[in-house]
């Protein structure tokens, strides 16, 4: 393929969020009546939206106030802010891309304060400023493919000229709908789920320039 547009998710791809996130998320629930334990949570929302967290829960059981979603992301922020660490090769990965003369570009399901949270913790804020797609200020998430679809309209690239890096089944999908090549960061296991939707699975970011074919 003639490779245009390399584009990320946040969580899990670019910033090793998602035990802290989630961990916030249990204890935050088990004050409201939803016991998760690390797994569950994850299993049931990675990938997701805030708002959809709390829909779930409350089906759950769980009894969250009117102001819950913000509450919680000013609760998760503050932690974000103090302990987010970047993945592991990914600045290396991204050097390569950079060499290469291929554009890159950040697509997630965040809000972009959260990414401007956890990017700028981990010193890449820089190289994604102005090239941040977030569903919450789209008003569009993953599964879905818009998120996807309006990165490769802003670089002016079709579907097939781009490669999307996820780790969850929800973006995996988003680019299997975008008419997208998926790689499938699954550095724990557990990627049993993203290689039945046709993602590429790969479990260090140091292999990702290869892959790539850099």
């Amino acid at each position: 393929m003639d490779l245009k547009l390399v584009i990320f998710d946040c969580d899990g791809v670019l910033v090793d969020t998602e035990v802290l996130f989630n961990q916030a998320l249990v204890e935050d629930l088990g004050r409201h009546g939803l016991r998760l334990t690390l797994a569950q949570c994850m299993g049931l929302f990675v990938g997701g939206t805030i708002p959809g967290v709390k829909a779930e829960a409350e089906k759950l059981g769980a009894v969250l106030p009117d102001t819950w979603v913000e509450d919680f992301y000013a609760r998760a922020y503050t932690i974000l802010g103090e302990r987010t660490e970047p993945i592991a090769g990914i600045k290396d990965a991204l050097d390569a891309i950079e060499r290469a003369g291929i554009p890159y570009c950040v697509a997630s399901n965040g809000r972009t304060q959260k990414m401007e949270i956890t990017l700028g913790r981990t010193g890449m804020l820089e190289r994604f400023k102005n090239v941040m797609f977030s569903a919450q200020a789209m008003g569009t998430a993953k599964p879905a493919p818009d998120l996807f679809l309006a990165a490769a309209a802003a670089f002016g690239v079709s579907s097939d000229e781009c490669v999307v890096i996820e780790d969850s089944l929800a973006g995996v999908l988003a680019a299997k709908r975008a008419g997208m090549k998926c790689y499938g960061y699954a550095a724990h296991g557990g990627g049993e789920a993203l290689s039945g939707e046709d993602a590429i699975l790969f479990n260090d970011m140091a292999q990702l320039p290869a892959l790539l074919g850099l």
